[in-house]
């Protein structure tokens, strides 16, 4: 695998100095030959990534404090790059994140080493809470703009509770893409998922007698009965 595969994306920590993305790819890419050959996280040094990349160890330390943010890096980059979403609606846009975590089940899926440095980086606790920080809860956030924007817009109920709705959306997804490795992304999961989550979270029709955040098991009014003659 090489991230030129991928696309052009942006690779490496901001850090406010000149930048050159052809030595960064070198390095990240450097890093992904080592896994490839079968070096164990745990076994890498920025000596031997800098000798594989042909850098010297002051350029990688120019652009990372250490490996734990050189592996964040790499992951980010070996990934397909972020969604642009549409912006036409909360629905739009929620497709598109889950078509995002589609994909990445799919690379996950197809490449033994992607699975394999996944796994590394669950035994290395400071590693694993670096990618969440840098890269997991970020896309979580995008989620919950999307979905507070939504029930600004009245597209979602005002009941909801955001963090709760972002779950339900991304749960299914995660939960096929990760937990069952045996089960089927085809696609247009990603607006089945969206379409049958929103089916019970949009707000609920004032024609049917429910005003918007009625909890569930309200009586729903009813005409009165003319008084008997």
């Amino acid at each position: 695998m090489t991230l030129a595969d991928s696309g052009p994306r942006s690779v490496g920590p901001a850090r406010g100095r000149p930048r050159s993305e052809a030595v960064e790819i070198a390095i990240l890419e450097g890093v992904m030959k080592l896994l490839e050959d079968g070096v164990p996280l745990a076994e890498l040094s920025i000596e031997r990534i800098a000798r594989t990349a042909g850098v010297g160890k002051a350029t990688i330390y120019r652009r990372w404090n250490g490996k734990d943010e050189l592996f964040v890096d790499v992951m980010r980059a070996a990934e397909p790059p972020d969604p642009e979403l549409p912006g036409t609606s909360m629905r739009d846009d929620l497709v598109v994140l889950l078509e995002s975590l589609r994909q990445r089940g799919l690379m996950n899926r197809s490449s033994a080493i992607l699975h394999n440095v996944y796994a590394q980086m669950k035994s290395s606790p400071r590693i694993w809470k670096a990618y969440h920080t840098n890269v997991v809860n970020p896309r979580r956030e995008l989620g919950r703009q999307v979905l507070t924007r939504g029930q600004r817009n009245g597209e979602l109920r005002a009941d909801i509770d955001i963090d709760l709705a972002n779950d339900m959306f991304t749960g299914p997804m995660l939960l096929r893409a990760i937990l069952r490795p045996d089960a089927e992304l085809p696609e247009g999961l990603a607006e089945q998922i969206v379409d049958e989550v929103l089916a019970g979270l949009r707000p609920v029709s004032t024609r049917a007698g429910t005003a918007v955040g009625t909890p569930v098991g309200t009586p729903v009014g009813t005409p009165e009965t003319p008084a008997e003659p």
